[in-house]
């Protein structure tokens, strides 16, 4: 049976953060053009970046964890602790795992069976979708912002709902 101290002994093991800078992290690129860190001698092939807040602030708190979901460590404030060169492959990758169409306009959206028909223009184009209704599929990020994820899991972004005409509002309003 464990002491009360050897449990906080654990427990602080496992709470300590590893901070991740340009003094001890070395990220690059692989030949598959994965991301790769290494930290000290450990060489972590395949790690993706997990944000703390991907819809606000993409720029700090980023956790570099590998494939197993293991952290690496965590880069606190990216424009301070590496320099333009790391940070812009970085921003490649988190674009890559934060993909989301901004949505200029809403055509039609029409609700049929709990699911809600979305026929959008985006960032990326012209899109068709499909939306789970009532299971909290269109959600709120800030005040007037909102994301929206299909059936997929594929994720689309409505940057400023007051920007939104009457008509195109209404109709996103319903599924909120």
């Amino acid at each position: 049976m464990q002491s009360i101290a050897d449990e906080r002994t654990d427990l602080s093991v496992a709470a300590q953060l590893n901070y991740l800078t340009a003094q001890n992290a070395v990220f690059r690129k692989t030949d598959g053009n994965m991301l790769a860190v290494q930290v000290g001698d450990e060489d972590f092939q395949g790690v993706y970046l997990h944000c703390s807040f991907p819809h606000t602030n993409r720029r700090i708190y980023i956790s570099v964890r590998t494939g197993e979901h293991k952290e690496v460590g965590i880069i606190k404030a990216l424009d301070e602790d590496f320099p333009p060169e790391t940070a812009v492959l970085l921003e490649e990758q988190m674009d890559i795992r934060y993909f989301a169409p901004v949505i200029t306009k809403v055509i039609s959206i029409k609700e049929e069976f709990g699911y809600s028909y979305w026929n959008t223009e985006t960032s990326a184009g012209h899109c068709q979708f499909t939306v789970r209704s009532g299971s909290g599929n269109v959600k709120s990020v800030t005040e007037n912002k909102l994301l929206v994820i299909d059936v997929d899991g594929n994720r689309f972004v409505i940057e400023n709902v007051k920007q939104l005409s009457e008509k195109e509002f209404r109709m996103v309003e319903m599924c909120i």
